[in-house]
């Protein structure tokens, strides 16, 4: 058993792909998971930005992919492959520049034997791959940039490409809406109102615009933002950290690695000192 841990505290987790494996790690140090998934993924219907983006790699009309997530790579994959061959579309894939956006993507361009010729460090945002991306010789000034999204449009990231005179398209593979079922978020809301939620973790910094929405449609907005200076908020990167503070959520912990065990681990460790502070203020 870890020596610190969340000592039978409830601990909010708004995670939906992952929402059973976060729920053990809170489990694992002695907090209570009270899950209320944020996020639903929606695949988009009409995708033929995807086949126009294949067939421009395969005709050699395109200079560099931006991969920003392993889920996201996959997924645009399957969908490649109902009108083009694999192997092809790999092959191409290998002859041209490849950027991955941390070690998720990574890992899927490896099993593809496809080298990345540019990798964001840690914290592996949006930011990091930028400056990634300025280290190439020559720049970017006038190559075709092809960006896998995934779930959201990152209008900053594709503004700064193009300031550096990159001529970038987006392929959108799927968008994140609310749950079918928002009960869940609703009794989270409630929940940490009346306050018998201790702490709360954050993965993606849409877990934060779909549980403000809520809160909006209930008319308990400012009650929650109140509600969370008593509570330890712990947010996974700076992304995320960047939402929270645009939705008035103060956030006390980010982890040393932007990781989801690191992320429970380290918030479970600090429990005590954090909260015992925010008690006295």
């Amino acid at each position: 058993m870890p020596l610190k841990n969340f000592d039978g505290r409830r601990v909010l987790s708004l995670e939906s792909r992952r929402s059973a494996e976060l729920t053990r790690l809170i489990e694992i140090y002695r907090g209570v998971p009270f899950s209320a998934p944020a996020v639903r993924e929606v695949p988009v219907s009409q995708n033929e930005e995807t086949q126009q983006f294949s067939r421009d790699l395969l005709h050699g009309s395109i200079d560099m992919v931006v991969f920003q997530t392993g889920v996201g790579a996959r997924a645009l994959l399957k969908l490649v492959e109902q009108k083009h061959n694999r192997e092809s579309f790999l092959r191409a894939l290998r002859a041209v520049r490849v950027a991955a956006r941390g070690p998720k993507p990574l890992a899927v361009l490896r099993e593809w034997d496809v080298s990345a010729a540019v990798v964001a460090p840690e914290p592996c945002t949006w930011r990091e791959l930028v400056r990634a991306l300025d280290e190439i010789p020559g720049g970017l000034l006038g190559v075709r940039v092809a960006i896998q999204e995934y779930g959201a449009p990152n209008p900053d990231f594709v503004d700064a490409l193009r300031e550096r005179g990159a001529n970038v398209r987006t392929v959108t593979l799927y968008q994140w809406d609310l749950p079918e079922n928002t009960a869940p978020l609703r009794q989270a809301i409630t929940s940490t109102i009346k306050g018998e939620v201790h702490a709360a973790l954050f993965t993606t910094g849409i877990q934060v615009v779909h549980l403000l929405k809520i809160a909006e449609e209930m008319r308990v907005r400012a009650d929650l933002q109140r509600a969370f200076r008593k509570i330890f908020v712990a947010s996974i990167g700076p992304s995320t950290s960047e939402a929270l503070r645009r939705a008035g959520i103060s956030v006390d912990l980010e982890p040393t690695h932007p990781k989801m065990g690191v992320l429970v681990k380290e918030a479970a460790e600090r429990s005590d000192e954090i909260l015992a502070l925010k008690a006295h203020n």
